[in-house]
């Protein structure tokens, strides 16, 4: 069964496949008609496929140096860029910078609050003077057997 009249992609290589041929057959009757031609015919048809090329490298060079500044899809949608979106362009920085900034508040404040934890375990705990000069008190308050395991 034969699909190309359902799906519009697979029709496309085979259309052109088709005008290519087309343009090579009409090239071909040409190329063996031209040495019939008159003279000034021939001129005639040397001088506009020379203005042709002359308008397509002119219309090449004018629209070459935008698109390879601006891109592609700017200059379907007609000039230069605006601020809008330039600003849109500066946007994905704004809110990594942002979120850096709100991830290093939060581990600070995480850091204020482990730390007042562990003070207010030990204020509230009757522990005699001499612990707090122990050598291994400190240890003892980082060892995962503690109580509030600080």
């Amino acid at each position: 069964m034969n699909n190309s009249n359902t799906d519009p992609g697979s029709a496309r290589p085979e259309r052109q496949f088709l005008e290519d041929r087309y343009a090579l057959r009409i090239a071909a009757a040409l190329s063996t008609h031209a040495d019939e031609l008159p003279r000034d015919v021939t001129e005639r048809l040397r001088f506009a496929r020379e203005q042709a090329l002359e308008r397509a490298r002119r219309l090449a060079t004018r629209t070459a140096p935008a698109a390879t500044r601006l891109g592609g899809n700017v200059l379907a949608w007609g000039g230069e860029p605006g601020w809008g979106w330039r600003l849109a362009t500066l946007a994905p920085l704004i809110a990594l910078v942002a979120g850096l900034v709100l991830i290093q508040i939060q581990h600070d404040d995480d850091q204020i609050s482990a730390a007042a934890e562990v003070d207010a375990a030990l204020l509230a705990d009757d522990l005699p003077p001499d612990a707090y000069t122990d050598a291994g008190f400190a240890e003892f308050l980082r060892s995962p057997n503690t109580p509030g395991g600080y």
